[in-house]
């Protein structure tokens, strides 16, 4: 299928505008919610702050760190999703789906009930810890046999890992109670209630990999074409498959770390950037990255006015939205071409 922007200049329009939205939804996600703040003074809070203004207050260390989580941690997501989705070739890969982010979510919850976790910076190194265990677990499982690693054994295996990660965390918080309001929102997913700082911890493992997956992309492409067209094009596929299988563990380990787990972003928006742009993950990737950013803007945005006062967890609204486009690819059987070149 031709994608709807199948010349350059037009990919570069649409990532313009794709920024535009990105703005206009960052800027909406500052403004709206359960206390009404207009335009201008959200303006007014960042020219002339007032630490004396209640809205001014709110704007600066309420709703500009949420919107910036829901930034990074959206297209962090959606660029996992969309590498995961090149590396395996299959179109129903992401973090949520094949047990990365229930791995990781798993692992900050066992340390927070037994160990004596202090600091953003622990949670960091268990998320990535828990993460990768879950990726070379899905991997191995979903190379045994006869045939090797093929598009139906590796969902298979992420949908058992994610299972049995998210059985054994259910069981820590049965036997301690006490600490389930601690870990709730990394069971649902949440932006909420983050301040500024909180983002420095992870910040650079997020720009770094965001970083090596556009600098990647290139052979992002030769690998997606098959791993016997890019050997025989000289590419090293093992070294290069570790490389992408890190770099998605940075993006989704970081964002577990900060936000808990938070669905489908990493399934829809690659699939949607492959609609508009191709094949071609040097156009993917930040097409990925922008409309994750944005997705997870209006997520949040929605999430605080279904059952206001209080909120959905944004984790609850993606799943949501992601919930029917899974059931289409699978029902649809969207072979793993769809995903190469």
């Amino acid at each position: 299928m031709r994608p709807l922007l199948h010349q350059t200049p037009l990919k570069t329009i649409g990532l313009v505008f794709g920024f535009l939205l990105f703005i206009v939804s960052f800027i909406l996600s500052i403004v709206l919610g359960t206390t009404d703040i207009g335009f201008l003074e959200a303006m007014d809070a960042f020219i002339h702050y007032d630490p004396k203004s209640d809205e001014h207050v709110i704007i600066l260390t309420t709703r500009l760190p949420r919107a910036l989580f829901a930034t990074m941690i959206g297209g962090n997501l959606a660029i996992a999703g969309a590498l995961m989705q090149a590396l395996t070739r299959n179109p129903l890969a992401s973090p949520s789906i094949f047990g990365i982010n229930a791995g990781a979510v798993f692992f900050v919850v066992m340390a927070l009930t037994f160990l004596p976790i202090a600091s953003l910076d622990q949670l960091i190194w268990v998320a990535f810890i828990g993460a990768g265990i879950a990726a070379i677990a899905v991997y191995f499982l979903g190379s045994l046999g006869r045939d090797g690693l093929t598009p139906m054994k590796i969902v298979l295996a992420g949908s058992a890992m994610t299972a049995l990660f998210s059985s054994f965390t259910q069981g820590m918080l049965v036997l301690n109670e006490s600490g389930l309001q601690n870990v709730m929102f990394w069971l649902a997913g949440s932006v909420a209630g983050k301040s500024a700082e909180g983002l420095a911890p992870v910040l650079p493992y997020m720009l770094f990999a965001g970083i090596a997956a556009l600098v990647m992309a290139h052979h992002v492409n030769i690998l997606a074409s098959g791993e016997d067209i890019a050997k025989g094009l000289g590419q090293r596929t093992g070294l290069m498959k570790m490389a992408i299988a890190v770099t998605v563990v940075l993006l989704a380990g970081s964002s577990v770390a900060v936000a808990g787990s938070i669905g489908f972003v990493g399934l829809v928006i690659p699939h949607i950037a492959r609609f508009l742009v191709g094949v071609d993950y040097r156009w993917i990737i930040p097409y990925s990255a922008i409309l994750g950013a944005i997705l997870l803007l209006l997520a949040d945005i929605v999430a605080r006015f279904v059952i206001m006062p209080g909120e959905l967890p944004i984790g609850v609204m993606t799943a949501i939205i992601g919930g029917p486009f899974f059931i289409y690819f699978a029902r649809k059987g969207i072979r793993s071409k769809g995903v190469s070149q």
